[in-house]
């Protein structure tokens, strides 16, 4: 059996290290602040690492599990959609690739077109503060914020790509290839492995981060959890059932 790595829990990974100040929970569970994301993680399967993440979750609110090991849904909370993605590892060095439109660093003041963007496109979960998780670059044709792409899960030796999106006026122009190779060269040129995840049934994602040297590493368990309401909970445990 292969040895557990920070890979196979990479929201617990991420909550514990560089992003231990934006994250809420303590030695059980974790998650992050809602402003940032909504990503949340159990330490494991254990009945109080589930206990301490339910207790996480309020009332009106979702979190969102992503591991590759198998998700144990903790009492009071609902599975409210279940999605199977997959991980991928850079497995060769990756250059910033040539284009007539500049790639540029995006900042504080381009927050509100990012999260815009990311909402237009959905390229996964995106809060207003997700843009400060890591360094996020962009390309603008004519003002317009055209595409973007940046990083979220960091660890000791590796950062995700993620966010990667391109507004439906300007795409078929190569620029979610140019961004994701840039992303990932940057992180490299730290000298950490570069990943990302995709869902599993996005096989247009998938080859064209295979093209860039990207390969398939595990399949990923997501689940969007919700607390259950009373009624649901005990139908839960209704032994007829």
């Amino acid at each position: 059996m292969p040895v557990p790595t920070p890979l196979d829990r990479p929201v617990w990974a991420t909550l514990n290290t560089y992003h231990a100040a934006v994250a809420t929970g303590g030695a059980l569970a974790r998650r992050f602040l809602p402003d940032y994301n909504v990503f949340a993680s159990p330490c494991d399967e254990s009945e109080p690492a589930l206990a301490a993440l339910t207790a996480l979750v309020g009332p009106a609110e979702r979190v969102c599990l992503n591991q590759a090991l198998p998700v144990s849904v903790p009492a009071g909370l609902l599975i409210e959609s279940a999605l199977q993605g997959v991980q991928m590892l850079a497995g060769r060095p990756l250059v910033e690739l040539p284009g007539a439109e500049p790639i540029v660093v995006l900042s504080e003041a381009d927050a509100a077109e990012m999260f815009a963007l990311a909402q237009l496109t959905e390229p996964g979960p995106y809060a207003p503060r997700t843009h400060t998780l890591g360094r996020f670059l962009g390309i603008r044709i004519d003002g317009r914020l055209a595409a973007m792409a940046g990083e979220r899960f960091r660890f000791p030796g590796y950062t995700e790509v993620s966010a990667v999106c391109t507004h439906p006026d300007f795409r078929g122009r190569g620029f979610a290839r140019r961004l994701t190779s840039a992303v990932a060269a940057a992180i490299q040129r730290r000298g950490e492995q570069a990943f990302l995840h995709a869902w599993k049934s996005n096989t247009p994602a998938i080859s064209l981060y295979r093209s860039l040297g990207f390969e398939i590493r595990t399949e990923m368990n997501v689940r969007v959890l919700r607390r259950a309401e009373r009624g649901a909970a005990d139908a839960d445990k209704d032994p007829r059932r």
